[in-house]
């Protein structure tokens, strides 16, 4: 397996331009995501990578070797569509055999490789049925098993999941992952779901508009979005944001929302102007007491949760609270801030005040 190190990769389609000045590192073993909305470049990135797209410039090391000019089949990884791209023609063991066959492997080894790959993935009972009557799920593991048993560098999945259905994509997103750990592969992999992302990467990539725009673990993206697009791309219900127009200063712990005195995390940044500040769903309490205050607009039953909208003189705002505290339509209640979680962005620039860079791994393109 292998390290793969993206430095300033850029690639342009005639006056297009996908993918701008991408920087990261996939280090040996991890399970990494690129996430971001269709048509962002997560996927070009992903081609480059593999070589079927070869960057207008910059460069891309894999296991230490610069390879952005090699072609394809030099790279030594291995690529898992989304929709199979399997052999028709061919029953599930020559579909797994067929990339061993082509490198004139012996027949005994490739025998072997099949056997131990088809255990892994649980489909010893199928190797010899066409691979056409086959459900969904165990046709997306025989195209693992291809990939698999030529023990690349690397595999590179471009949303591998998305033609499933919603129950069983889930359980195979665990199976996957459970693969990986076995096996202690170096994994890319597309999506555009950010709770697939959340859910199976040891590291993940936002990319938007050709620009990654935050790197780290799934906690950190979360946590602390170094920009407005990230807060409002991961989470469900998205981060809120209340608009207002003040100066927050270079180490400043508060800011003032109207009458309101909120205390936020030390800046590390300052700006003055349009500013927004963000706040996860989960982390407002509704208190008959607070200073910050708004109308309740209405109440979205989840079982042990709800979220409730409220209207500020900064925006609406959703709060995450337990299902068991009775909220009206049209009362005014008291909005409770979790102070350590919020986020202060400079509403011109897009960018959090509070960097992520104290906050453990990042990266910006």
């Amino acid at each position: 397996m292998a390290q793969i190190k993206i430095q300033n990769v850029r690639k342009d389609f005639g006056t297009f331009n996908a993918v701008r000045s991408s920087t990261f590192t996939v280090e040996d073993g991890e399970f990494f995501m690129l996430l971001g909305p269709s048509g962002c470049g997560k996927t070009t990135t992903l081609r480059m990578m593999a070589g079927l797209e070869l960057p207008t410039s910059g460069q891309i090391f894999i296991d230490g070797e610069e390879v952005g000019q090699r072609p394809a089949s030099q790279r030594d990884i291995a690529f898992v569509f989304q929709m199979f791209a399997l052999y028709p023609h061919l029953n599930v063991r020559r579909n797994i055999s067929y990339p061993l066959h082509s490198q004139g492997m012996p027949r005994a080894e490739v025998k072997a490789r099949v056997s131990e790959v088809a255990r892994i993935l649980d489909i010893e009972h199928i190797l010899d049925r066409p691979v056409g009557g086959l459900s969904g799920g165990d046709r997306q593991r025989v195209a693992l098993g291809r990939a698999i048993v030529r023990e690349p560098k690397a595999f590179l999945m471009d949303e591998p999941l998305g033609a499933l259905d919603a129950e069983f994509r889930e359980h195979m997103a665990e199976e996957l992952r459970a693969l990986h750990d076995r096996m202690g592969a170096t994994t890319v992999y597309v999506t555009h779901d950010q709770l697939e992302a959340m859910q199976m990467g040891d590291k993940i990539v936002v990319m938007n508009h050709g620009v990654v725009e935050q790197f780290g673990v799934p906690q950190q993206i979360y946590d602390w979005p170094a920009t407005k697009f990230v807060a409002q791309f991961i989470g469900s219900p998205p981060m809120n944001f209340l608009e207002f127009e003040g100066t927050v200063g270079k180490g400043a712990s508060e800011i003032r929302l109207g009458e309101a005195v909120i205390a936020v995390p030390q800046q590390l940044e300052g700006a003055t102007g349009a500013l927004t500040l963000g706040v996860r769903p989960e982390h407002i309490r509704l208190t008959p007491d607070a200073a910050y205050r708004g109308q309740v607009l209405a109440s979205e039953y989840l079982g042990t949760t709800q979220i409730v909208t409220v209207e500020t003189v900064n925006g609406q705002i959703k709060a995450r609270i337990p299902s068991t505290v009775i909220v009206k339509p049209g009362e005014t209640t008291g909005l409770e801030f979790d102070a350590r979680t919020l986020t202060v962005f400079d509403s011109e620039t897009k960018a959090a005040l509070l960097s992520v860079a104290n906050k453990g791994v990042h990266g910006h393109g």
